[in-house]
């Protein structure tokens, strides 16, 4: 059993963040590591809402159980940016078991949480998953490469461990001995937070944070595998949006003479995020996206495109291609309709010189965005 986290531990983790803060560092980076936090499940350490979550025993163990109502269970006075939380979680209903870390707001977060509806199920490929939260929006559909699977079962506590540094996460479940989850890059804006919980029908106890112990895991971001591929369109020029209720594409829609463009670049894995860039959508939206293709001849290539929610393609003024990707209807795109190169690929003519390839994308849920691949130049 864990110790108690009692108020003079909160009190002297307080003056520690204070003064690191009075000289100019960030919390948790300061050359001597403040002493590991055990954080007790009573009322005095917790934010809470009567629908959110309730402390009770579980097991003959202090425990959180998250109820599924709006909102999160937030702990009280611990700002956290870099450093080790580990816990035990023990999931009773179907749905999901979240931390928020780094959380600044509801709105801009880091986010790790589990499916627990696959429990038991150790191959099931999104068992976990990773995504940072923009403008309240949660980015899960837009990076499936952060999910993954893990061990973990109904009926039993199950130890989950988090080792945040700078850009980085690894994060083990029950196996502490390798990692069920390496994140490269944490995508979130915020570089430090409350921690919170939410879920429904999860329970979690034995919270401890140990800041500033990362385990050797660098601050720096990993590499990004796609870096040395050619292929991946980068180099966008971007409209401003349209909003509209209109549920399919009219030609009214078209960019005219007088758009405004300005230059977008893909981040990691050649993602164009549209929901950093333009935040979340209230109403239905479609942007425009173009970019040069260049070829030394006239061909037809073939481009690989992933898409979060629906596109009209058009290369030199022609209509190509036009797609659906709807998260939960018959027209989503594997993986279960999120946005990933995999989700389509069509054939591109292209003629010698430059071509102008002038994408239409159109969202109303979730994550907003997409890549594109050429099969070669």
């Amino acid at each position: 059993m864990y110790k108690t986290f009692s108020i003079l531990s909160l009190f002297l983790f307080s003056l520690h963040v204070m003064a690191q803060q009075k000289d100019g560092k960030r919390p948790g980076k300061s050359l001597s590591t403040p002493a590991t936090i055990n954080v007790a499940m009573t009322a005095d350490n917790w934010d809470i809402a009567p629908t959110v979550a309730e402390l009770t025993t579980w097991r003959s163990v202090p425990a959180l159980k998250c109820l599924g109502g709006k909102g999160s269970a937030v702990l009280k006075d611990v700002d956290f940016t870099d450093g080790t939380i580990e816990y035990d979680m023990e999931p009773v209903e179907n749905g999901f078991a979240t931390i928020f870390f780094r959380q600044a707001s509801s709105e801009e977060r880091e986010c790790f949480y589990f499916r627990t509806y696959v429990a038991g199920n150790a191959s099931a490929i999104d068992a976990i998953q990773y995504a940072p939260y923009f403008g309240g929006v949660n980015m899960w559909d837009m990076l499936p490469c952060y999910q993954a699977n893990a061990d973990f079962k109904r009926e039993k506590w199950n130890h989950v461990k988090l080792v945040i540094s700078g850009k980085q996460m690894w994060v083990y479940v029950n196996d502490m001995s390798r990692p069920a989850l390496k994140v490269p890059r944490l995508e979130g804006n915020t570089e430090h937070g409350r921690i919170s919980f939410e879920g429904k029908g999860a329970i979690f106890s034995n919270l401890v944070i140990k800041p500033g112990q990362t385990e050797g895991l660098s601050p720096l971001e990993g590499p990004d595998p796609t870096d040395n591929d050619p292929r991946y369109l980068r180099e966008w020029q971007v409209s401003q949006p349209i909003e509209t209720k209109d549920v399919d594409f009219s030609n009214s829609f078209m960019p005219g003479k007088e758009a405004t463009w300005e230059t977008i670049w893909a981040e990691r894995r050649g993602l164009v995020d549209l929901t950093r860039k333009f935040g979340p959508s209230k109403e239905r939206r479609i942007i425009w996206l173009k970019a040069n293709i260049h070829t030394v001849k006239e061909q037809s290539r073939k481009m690989n495109l992933g898409f979060s929610d629906e596109v009209w393609v058009f290369i030199n003024g022609k209509y190509v291609y036009v797609d659906k990707n709807l998260y939960g209807q018959p027209l989503s795109k594997f993986p279960d309709g999120r946005c990933s190169i995999e989700n389509t690929s069509f054939n591109v003519p292209l003629k010698e010189g430059d071509n102008e390839l002038l994408i239409g994308v159109a969202n109303s849920f979730y994550g907003w965005g997409i890549v594109a691949r050429l099969d070669e130049y």
